[in-house]
């Protein structure tokens, strides 16, 4: 069968999976190491003066991380947005939540950590003109992000917002991150300075409900007061008071002291004031200016000379990255036995049957060449998902299939696959004879473009060892990313290069014979079974009209080739008829396969199974209970191998309850740039990945393929 007559699905299924890659899709997300940060923007009553409009920097940390309030404290720096809009549009200061008080040894800061929204009021004026129907936003984004170490870190922003119509996709973050703020107090709220050496603040209008309850204090000036020093409080009937340490580093002596009081256990949540407190008397002499807090500059002067005496390893490459090529070798081997990659193999191993009795050199040219065409796609794919993440895409491996438009594609080359190999049509019979003779003329092509299609259909799957190596990948360099990708093509195409080179395997090889003819028609069947799988994925894509939409259109090529695989008069008028019917159907059918539905993925039968959204793990552990966490597609055959075996056994089941587990499935059968960054801070790039945690504790990250004694111990150790 000429895998080269199926070159134009492939290019199809390529063309469906580069929405984002074909147009100029603005970066929104800039991911390192240590956080996400991304810009959102809300404007629900459309783009238009007087209308409510606003834009904002989210920044979902990684754990012990932190950045920093509006007030620092005794070291670190705020978060800096710099804006750049359009005419007519103008950006307000940034609507800082409350902050928490981070300890740090005998220093105290004021920061964020988790995830953090900082909103910022847009503006729109009428004299604004939306270019191309649009409000194009640009932000220049700065921020330090301190462990015990401190990284300086910045962003390129992009985004834009239509017009006309409502934008509401964020309205709830922004809504919390909002409520999150102080509410503003009435005047009447002063500030003494007593002994030169602590102020006196006293805070008019709090809510009676708050009265005799402890507050938390924070001054909204910079190096004013001893963030981590001793202070007291006390209520003066419906005053709040408080006498709090100057900072002896003071460089400043405002005439009016911004001030923030919140309630960490209030009955409506955290809640925050902010009073505007009036400085009765005359400040001490100022200490000389401080540009940067000397904690912050001794930090960075550490964290520069440990990355200067870093020892660099020969040749650039790190044992992490050493142990990563390993890892993608040993995970391209395995993916040889993973089941959605076993029809192209077989139709590959028929392949070598046939030409058992050619020469070695030959059988070599056939192997090196299918080899090439493995490890090239994946060096080809693995480029493409590096570009796309470098654009703001939150994409990972086996991306592709996430695209409605790639499933069908890939549903209709493999229903051809399997139709030839039950005989209904020969490519020779339905294709001119200059391609029909091809694969005779160009056998070395053809087995390139089979190592090719073997590449498209097993990206979609993750073998033991490469979810590790694929996630280190998207952090490397470009270089080194690509070299890895290259090995784990490397590691899929060995076995077929060892049965090419070593005559010993050849010789083993059953001889061609009568026997090819019935093993390619029950080769068929397999290529069914994948088709029947497609349409399942695009059922939990689109819904039961798309996957109902695919088969007629499925049906339709069927007919389309069985009528082009007549002889004389009928083959014209039957092939004419069921081309303008197909076309007809493709027209009527096409849109309901790629449309997608609202809720992406197939629920669970399991009631145990939650869905996972961000911060659904928090609040299970911040209550004591552990929690499971499934990484799943519908289109990952592992996935669904899992869930009906280790995940559904009793004996789990039964240990998972007694544990009190929290059980939460992340489906990422569709985009979903949450679920991604989910899976970029765990280190992985593609799914099947299982995590448990427990409170207190490191994540675990089990296995690929979950075996039930590999679960019950990890779920034991909680």
């Amino acid at each position: 069968m000429p895998i080269r007559f199926l070159v134009p699905f492939l290019a199809l299924a390529c063309l469906a999976a580069l929405p984002a890659a074909a147009q100029p899709v603005p970066s929104a997300v800039v991911t390192t190491p240590r956080v996400r940060a991304e810009l959102v923007a809300v404007a629900p009553e459309g783009v238009a003066p007087g209308k409510p409009v606003w834009a904002g920097l989210a920044i979902t940390h990684e754990p012990q991380w932190h950045t920093y309030w509006k007030n620092p404290g005794d070291s670190g720096l705020p978060t800096e947005l710099q804006w750049q809009l359009p005419g007519g549009v103008q950006a307000g200061a940034i609507a800082w939540p409350l902050p928490h008080k981070i300890p740090f040894g005998p220093l105290a800061n004021y920061g964020y950590e988790g995830t953090v929204l900082l909103p910022v009021p847009l503006t729109v004026g009428t004299d604004f003109a939306p270019a191309g129907g649009q409000l194009q936003i640009r932000l220049s984004a700065r921020w330090l992000v301190c462990r015990k170490e401190c990284i300086p870190e910045e962003g390129e922003f992009a985004l834009s917002l239509p017009a006309q119509g409502a934008t509401a996709l964020h309205q709830a973050a922004f809504d919390a991150a909002l409520a999150a703020g102080p509410q503003p107090l009435p005047a009447g709220s002063t500030t003494q300075v007593v002994d030169g050496t602590t102020l006196a603040v006293a805070v008019r209008g709090l809510p009676a409900a708050m009265q005799g309850r402890a507050l938390e204090f924070f001054a909204e000036t910079p190096e004013v007061v001893e963030t981590a020093g001793a202070w007291t409080q006390a209520w003066d009937g419906a005053v709040w008071t408080a006498q709090v340490p100057l900072s002896a580093l003071r460089s400043h002596g405002p005439a009016v002291l911004p001030v923030v009081v919140a309630l960490e256990d209030g009955a409506q949540g955290r809640q925050g004031w902010r009073a505007e407190a009036a400085v009765t008397n005359a400040w001490p002499a100022v200490a000389g200016a401080t540009p940067v807090p000397a904690a912050l500059s001794e930090a960075l002067a550490a964290n520069a000379a440990a990355a200067a005496a870093a020892p660099v390893p020969a040749g650039g490459a790190s044992p992490g990255w050493v142990a990563a090529l390993a890892g993608a070798l040993l995970g391209g081997l395995i993916l040889n036995l993973m089941p959605c990659v076993f029809p192209v193999l077989a139709v590959k191993l028929l392949g070598f049957a046939r030409h058992g009795g050619a020469s070695p050199a030959r059988l070599r040219l056939h192997g090196l060449a299918y080899g090439a065409g493995v490890v090239l796609s994946f060096v080809a794919l693995g480029a493409l998902l590096l570009a796309l993440r470098a654009a703001g895409e939150q994409l990972g491996w086996g991306f592709q299939l996430q695209s409605p438009g790639v499933v069908a594609a890939l549903a209709g080359l493999f229903t051809l696959l399997g139709l030839n190999l039950a005989g209904l049509f020969e490519f020779g019979h339905v294709l001119p004879s200059a391609l029909a003779t091809a694969q005779a003329r160009h056998p070395v092509g053809d087995a390139f473009l089979s190592g090719v299609l073997a590449v498209a259909i097993a990206s979609p799957c993750t073998a033991p060892f490469m979810g590790a190596s694929l996630g280190f990948a998207v952090g490397l360099p470009a270089g080194q990313a690509q070299a890895l990708f290259a090995v784990l093509g490397l590691g899929m195409a060995l076995p077929f290069l060892l049965a090419a080179c070593v005559p010993a395997v050849v010789r083993w090889l059953p001889r061609p014979g009568p026997w090819m003819e019935v093993f390619r028609r029950c080769m068929a069947f397999p290529m069914f079974a994948t088709v029947a799988w497609l349409v399942w994925v695009l059922g939990q894509q689109s819904g039961i009209d798309g996957a109902a939409a695919l088969l007629g259109l499925l049906v339709a090529l069927a007919a389309v080739v069985w009528a082009l695989g007549l002889s004389g008069r009928t083959r014209w008028c039957m092939g004419a008829l069921t081309l303008a019917l197909g076309a007809l159907l493709l027209g009527w059918l096409g849109p309901a396969v790629v449309r997608p539905v609202e809720a992406a993925g197939a629920p669970r039968a399991d009631a145990r199974w939650q869905r996972w959204t961000p911060g659904r793990v928090e609040e299970a552990l911040a209550q004591g209970r552990p929690v499971l966490v499934d990484f799943t597609a519908a289109w990952c055959v592992t996935c669904q191998y899992n869930k009906r075996t280790a995940l559904a056994d009793e004996t789990v089941l039964a240990d998972l309850q007694a544990k009190n587990v929290q059980l939460l499935t992340a489906d990422w059968t569709r985009r979903d740039p949450e679920v991604t960054a989910a899976l970029q801070a765990l280190g992985r790039s593609g799914v099947p990945v299982y995590v448990l945690y427990a409170p207190g504790a490191a994540p675990q990250l089990l296995s690929e393929i979950l075996r039930v004694a590999e679960l019950r111990a990890a779920i034991a150790r909680l």
